[in-house]
């Protein structure tokens, strides 16, 4: 059974009605509860639990304590192409948008790795746009290969992959796989990609799973806030993060919450998910998952970020780009959205020091 049936049981819910009868003293109870079922995390996410962000972010930063340590994880994203064949109307480098297309050659890869890893970061995740001509899997390891000499971790977000393909990456060095779903309803998801190999959804939805089968190490997954109601995208990325950790316990799974960002294109958020109803969406998360990670990238803004540090964040990104050789490239390409905190490594971790935890450069080495 694929994740896909598990969310078939919740696609008609009625989120409203549910929400309607909640009380606060159902609110109360739940924040109170050792373990908790998929609608008491629902009812975590509703108008009703607005009115109890302290309780359940005391709790929250309790069980972060007590399953991660005070510490964060620092990584930061290396685009390694923006080629795409895709139609998806809220990303830049969708394959309408007149921009710069280019990939990384070996040595401007070599470039662009040296100077991430002289930062001290030894997490790295790389991207691509979804182009199998242009990106295929064969590049992708080859710059595995190369960056193998830099890094002792190396996540992809790409496009999703074969069974097969995800444990081809695998041998080369990759232990990590972020793919968001972006959308989790499926009449949107068709209206915002309404063309390209990502319109289909079944085989994006389970392309979490086939990494976990190909024995992926870490899995982060998420929906994009404000393709459609926060709600209901925050109970059914939890769903699938569940879902995961409960069928491939050896699998580290996290969660991303990002929202839209301005990007070429312009295509304006359909939903405002504000501050406040990110917090919610994370301390309701925590608690429902008390050992899941929960990865916060630069789309938020500096003050943000630092307020999120002791509600249950495991891993941040810094010093990043978004754009194809951003970095040591002399006349920078046009990025896929917009970051919003430009602070470099070393600001964040004395920002992470500052909040009394400890930021990690490193988790574990592959042998």
């Amino acid at each position: 059974m694929s994740f896909y049936r598990h969310y078939q049981r919740y696609k008609d819910f009625d989120f409203e009605a549910f929400f309607n009868k909640l009380s606060g003293e159902d609110i109360r109870r739940l924040i109170h509860k050792d373990r908790l079922s998929e609608l008491d995390y629902l009812a975590l996410l509703s108008p009703r639990a607005e009115a109890y962000l302290e309780e359940m972010a005391q709790k929250a930063h309790r069980l972060t304590v007590q399953h991660f340590g005070r510490v964060i994880l620092l990584y930061t994203p290396l685009y390694l192409a923006n080629y795409c064949v895709n139609s998806c109307v809220y990303c830049g480098f969708r394959v309408q948008n007149k921009l710069e297309r280019k990939k990384l050659t070996p040595a401007e890869l070599e470039a662009e790795a040296g100077l991430i890893a002289a930062t001290g970061l030894k997490h790295i995740l790389i991207l691509t746009g979804e182009s199998r001509q242009y990106s295929p899997v064969s590049y992708i390891r080859e710059c595995v290969e190369i960056l193998k000499k830099y890094f002792t971790s190396i996540s992809i977000e790409v496009y999703p992959l074969e069974e097969a393909e995800y444990a081809e990456l695998i041998a080369a060095g990759v232990d990590g796989l972020t793919i968001y779903q972006e959308v989790y309803d499926e009449d949107v998801y068709r209206e915002v990609h309404p063309a390209g190999p990502k319109r289909n959804y079944l085989f994006r939805l389970e392309a979490p799973e086939r990494a976990c089968r190909a024995g992926m190490r870490t899995v982060n997954v998420g929906a994009l806030l404000g393709l459609h109601h926060w709600r209901s995208e925050a109970f059914f990325t939890g769903l699938h993060a569940n879902y995961l950790q409960n069928r491939y316990p050896d699998v580290e799974v996290s969660m991303s919450p990002p929202r839209m960002r301005p990007h070429l294109g312009g295509y304006a958020p359909r939903v405002r998910v504000s501050d406040k109803n990110l917090v919610q969406y994370m301390l309701a998360f925590r608690l429902f998952m008390p050992r899941a990670g929960i990865t916060i990238s630069t789309r938020e803004s500096p003050a943000l970020r630092e307020h999120l540090i002791k509600l249950g964040v495991t891993r941040m990104s810094a010093g990043s780009c978004t754009a194809v050789g951003g970095r040591a490239a002399a006349g920078k390409s046009t990025g896929q959205f917009d970051i919003s905190d430009e602070r470099d490594v070393a600001t964040m971790a004395r920002v992470i020091y500052s909040h009394g935890y400890q930021p990690v450069y490193k988790d574990w080495q592959m042998l």
